[in-house]
């Protein structure tokens, strides 16, 4: 991230989904792109401001307001791509039971089945927003949060592992809006469980060594 850095739209293969059509991604991929697109324009606006010296916030409220943007931009982009990363063609549902996500899943909530009642009652909680699975880096306990709009919720310093997108958005061509768990069930048969575990790192392990 930085004022001189230009990001350009990611393509995600992800036609015929189960439970989620194309037309749907279609619609999805172009507000993902607007996030991208949006992001640049911010760092291009600041870097102007930065050149013609208005850097005071308390005088310029054109610069107090575009800072203040910063994070649902910036996280409308990058918590999109981490969603369409862990979403595949012809799914598994569930992850092995071998997988290192099954077993942060053992260690941090007693089971497998509890933690995917946590995430999956997360992403049905009323309003828009995402469900996330985080890592805890200091130690490799993973947790569930809600993060609302897309820049309130996040946990500073932890690691995305699975991202749930819930924003009406994301089904509402497929699913009424009172249909959402419908949606969840679909993106459950969608999710790259390869993408997921090799997002999780052995901090734990690192942390007593």
């Amino acid at each position: 991230m930085g004022l001189n850095t230009v990001y350009k739209a990611r393509s995600f293969d992800l036609s015929d989904l189960t439970g989620i059509s194309n037309e749907t991604l279609a619609m999805h991929f172009k507000l993902y792109e607007g996030y991208v697109t949006n992001t640049n324009v911010l760092n291009e606006k600041i870097a102007e401001m930065i050149k013609d010296g208005e850097l005071d916030a308390t005088k310029t409220a054109a610069f107090s307001e575009l800072k203040r943007r910063f994070g649902f931009e910036y996280n409308g982009m990058v918590l999109h791509e981490y969603y369409f990363d862990n979403m595949v063609k012809n799914g598994t549902g569930d992850p092995s039971k071998d997988s290192a996500f099954i077993k942060a899943a053992e260690e941090s909530f007693g089971s497998y089945e509890v933690w995917k009642a946590d995430f999956v009652n997360t992403g049905k909680m009323r309003g828009v927003g995402w469900a996330a699975t985080y890592q805890d880096p200091s130690n490799g306990s993973i947790s569930n949060h809600w993060i609302n709009l897309h820049e309130t919720g996040n946990v500073a310093g932890y690691k995305p592992i699975l991202i749930m997108d819930v924003w009406e958005h994301a089904f509402i061509k497929d699913y009424a809006p009172a249909d959402r768990p419908k949606y969840i069930e679909a993106f459950f048969a969608n999710i790259n469980w390869d993408t997921v575990n090799s997002r999780l790192s052995d901090a734990a392990g690192k942390a007593s060594a």
